[in-house]
């Protein structure tokens, strides 16, 4: 028997059958150890801290606290652990929100259970992990260039200013445009970017900043 340490697993989902699924298959494999389970974000964050766990698994889409907002807390807390994201979720928004945020992987619940120990190996070893769906995604969304190619000069300059907090109302005075039409060019922006919400749109426009 190897006298290596294993690394402690924390289990982070609102369904009582995934955590305890989870569970068992993690028990039964070598190198990894249960530190403990939460049913939502809040729960997660006091697990985190009681337990310093290696290696998070951690629900995206969760009541209260969602895992966006677990993983952003995680990291404003110091947690050392390896995040890995286990979603059913396979939105483009989704996906750059949470690796923007820090996450260490992104797995999809369809991932078979063999398969998924082998990434979670891949991941305590430093790797980032992704499911093949998440990895076709990212290596196409890399070779697609800048995200923001297809908006209009207009459309760039309202997200620039949704970047900034600003409200429609405030655009709209601001450029001396309805706030009607601001609704419109937005519509039509989260629709050229694939995202559903204004946060999304400024996920994707802060990180063509950054590059």
């Amino acid at each position: 028997m190897s006298n290596t340490p294993a690394y402690r697993v924390l289990i982070v989902d609102d369904h009582p059958l995934m955590r305890r699924g989870l569970g068992q298959l993690l028990e039964l494999e070598t190198g990894f150890e249960l530190a403990g389970e939460a049913s939502n974000g809040y729960q997660a964050l006091d697990a985190a801290s009681e337990h310093e766990p290696d290696l998070i698994l951690l629900d995206l889409n969760m009541k209260g606290l969602s895992g966006l907002d677990t993983l952003r807390a995680l990291r404003e807390q110091d947690s050392q652990a390896i995040v890995v994201i286990l979603t059913v979720s396979d939105n483009p928004s989704d996906i750059r929100a949470l690796i923007k945020a820090g996450a260490d992987g992104y797995l999809l619940k369809d991932t078979e259970p063999e398969q998924l120990l082998a990434l979670l190996h891949q991941a305590v070893a430093g790797q980032q992990v992704f499911s093949h769906q998440i990895s076709q995604y990212l290596a196409d969304s890399a070779n697609t260039g800048d995200p923001l190619n297809d908006l209009t000069g207009r459309e760039r300059e309202i997200l620039h200013l949704v970047a900034q907090g600003k409200r429609n109302k405030d655009i709209a005075v601001q450029l001396f445009i309805s706030e009607a039409t601001v609704k419109v060019h937005i519509k039509s922006l989260l629709k050229k970017l694939d995202v559903g919400s204004r946060t999304a749109a400024t996920v994707i426009y802060l990180q063509t900043q950054d590059r």
